[in-house]
């Protein structure tokens, strides 16, 4: 229901440089719903999911928008408890 709320919120603010989420129990509902609003924010160059509880589902959602996020350089994903597979898919959103 968070991010929910939060994805309403980023849909609006276009100048977000940096996304810190870590520890806020983002699962795959939740990256499926940031997901879809990513690529407003064309200014995002740092996001931090650390610490949460991201499947592989969540990650091949979040994976699906990185010619959005062309400024997205750091992605933190430290003890996420995603396979290698969808690590994998994740590195897809860093160029």
């Amino acid at each position: 229901e968070g991010t929910g709320k939060l994805a309403v919120v980023l849909a609006e603010c276009k100048a977000l440089y940096v996304l810190n989420l870590s520890g806020n129990n983002v699962g795959d509902e939740g990256a499926g719903r940031l997901a879809g609003v990513l690529g407003e924010c064309k200014t995002l160059a740092h996001i931090d999911l650390s610490f949460n509880d991201l499947g592989a589902e969540g990650a091949g959602m979040l994976a699906e928008v990185p010619g959005e996020c062309k400024a997205l350089a750091h992605l933190n994903l430290r003890k996420i408890g995603i396979s290698a597979d969808g690590v994998v898919m994740l590195a897809k959103l860093v160029r």
